[in-house]
């Protein structure tokens, strides 16, 4: 009888080790963020597409396309480079360079614009069972020190 036991519980461990090693690579393959997503608050969209190996996203659709002031389109004021600051919103590239890192199941080494403040972070991005994007803006290379956003599918 405890052989049977021993046999039932490494039988139930096998299975409860299957089902993390599922659940850990759900949905995370490397052109799992390729394609147009909300950001969190659906202010805008941003399409993600892979280019010489990495990828990139650009702001697609803007909710709104004024500047505080009234005027359109929508400029990126806050950005540091002086040249850069009549440069419009829209068609904006906002995410550079993110790397899929197949032993971790995300995308790293990236970096991500904030046109709001005009801010550059290193980030990474991974994909959520429940099929949202969760992108960690970062800086000084440590993780916990940044800011965390969701972002959604769109579905045309």
């Amino acid at each position: 009888m405890k052989h049977t036991n021993k046999f039932s519980t490494l039988k139930m461990n096998l299975s409860l080790a299957c089902v993390l090693v599922t659940t850990l690579g759900w949905g995370q393959t490397k052109n799992g963020i390729v394609g147009t997503w909300w950001d969190e608050e659906k202010r805008s969209r941003i399409e993600i597409h892979e280019e010489g190996g990495k990828f990139h996203g650009t702001i697609v659709w803007i909710k709104k396309d004024e500047n505080d002031d009234g005027t359109a389109p929508r400029k990126d004021i806050h950005n540091p480079d002086a040249k850069l600051k009549n440069t419009r919103i829209l068609n904006l590239r906002i995410l550079h360079h993110l790397e899929w890192d197949t032993e971790n199941k995300e995308w790293k080494n990236g970096a991500i614009y904030d046109p709001d403040n005009g801010k550059t972070y290193t980030c990474f991005a991974t994909l959520q069972k429940d099929g949202k994007m969760f992108l960690k803006g970062y800086v000084m290379g440590m993780r916990f020190l940044g800011r965390s956003t969701l972002w959604t599918k769109f579905d045309k």
